[in-house]
């Protein structure tokens, strides 16, 4: 590991300890039809029942515990597309702390309704013309507010770290490790935890083929800027892989693997009418790499996350009613 991949197991461990009794120790789930499709023995950890709809609370929660009292009493301030600002608003609202938002005026409306329900204020912009992060910096500067990142925070990385300590607990010895990547926070903290307890393991990531700036950075060795991804899966609408998510990255992930927005649709609809499980799209997007034949480890013990469930009902009808 390199000097920049700065985040280590026992700070992994040291989150679990402060999300005890807050974040819910998800279920780890298997599937006959799922294991054959795949030709491997497959158990699906499922964030997306995890409190706030997603695995967003773990690392929200652990970064803003580690506040002292006066940041708390100025408050948190941060930019996300829906799940992390959900994450935000209910870790601030746990340690009495407000919550402002900068969300995308289109994000899905669950996501912002959530996120208000908790407290926060929601500042929106236009997620294609707008720069979210230079917009929560301004307000953060001039409310005195404290902000935490969607994934650019070792704390938040080492929040998100927990699935897969979790998930390691509960399966057992795992070949490979499948992730959905946005800006890069949960496949960094997860890798850092498998690469520590199974040096063996491989570490594949999964993004729409329409936002692969990870993809394209570890391909060029930097970190590469494209344009605002058009894509279902929201939560991986991401511009530009994190710097310090790319550091990790780089040095730990095998492999990132590329999906269409068809089959991560056809993975929430495999999810919902064979696992009972509801998945947004960027959270079934590292089963849709199995449905689809991107990873192929016959024989092989997969553990692969579902990220998130946070998809308003009338959207999930209309992306899946054509599968």
């Amino acid at each position: 590991m390199s000097a920049a991949a700065t985040i280590t197991v026992d700070e992994v461990r040291a989150a679990a300890q402060r999300l005890a009794g807050v974040a819910h120790r998800t279920p780890v789930l298997s599937s006959q039809a799922l294991d054959a499709r795949c030709d491997a023995a497959v158990v699906v950890k499922c964030e997306n029942l995890q409190r706030g709809g997603a695995f967003k609370v773990r690392g929200a929660y652990n970064a803003i515990s580690r506040l002292d009292a006066g940041e708390l009493d100025r408050g948190v301030c941060t930019y996300s597309s829906g799940n992390h600002a959900q994450a935000v608003a209910l870790a601030a609202q746990l340690l009495g702390a407000g919550a402002t938002i900068v969300m995308p005026a289109d994000a899905p409306a669950s996501k912002r309704t959530g996120a208000e329900a908790l407290g926060a204020e929601v500042v929106t912009y236009d997620r294609y013309r707008g720069d979210r992060a230079a917009i929560a910096e301004r307000i953060a500067g001039e409310r005195g507010l404290t902000l935490i990142p969607p994934y650019e925070h070792p704390d938040v990385v080492a929040g998100q770290g927990t699935v897969a300590l979790e998930l390691l607990e509960q399966a057992g010895p795992l070949d490979a490790l499948v992730a959905p990547v946005g800006g890069g926070g949960l496949i960094a903290g997860c890798a850092t935890v498998a690469r520590a307890l199974a040096p063996r393991i491989q570490v594949l990531g999964v993004e729409p083929e329409l936002g692969d700036d990870t993809n394209r950075s570890l391909a060029a060795g930097e970190r590469v800027r494209i344009a605002v991804p058009r894509t279902v899966a929201d939560g991986q609408a991401v511009d530009t892989p994190g710097e310090l998510t790319f550091s990790i990255n780089r040095e730990l992930v095998d492999e990132i693997v590329l999906v269409s927005d068809a089959e991560i649709v056809a993975a929430m609809a495999f999810l919902f009418e064979r696992m009972k499980l509801v998945a947004e799209p960027s959270g079934a997007s590292a089963v849709a790499a199995l449905l689809a034949g991107r990873v192929r480890l016959a024989g092989s013990r997969i553990g692969v996350i579902v990220s998130g469930g946070n998809v308003d009902p009338g959207r999930f009808c209309a992306l899946t009613a054509a599968t």
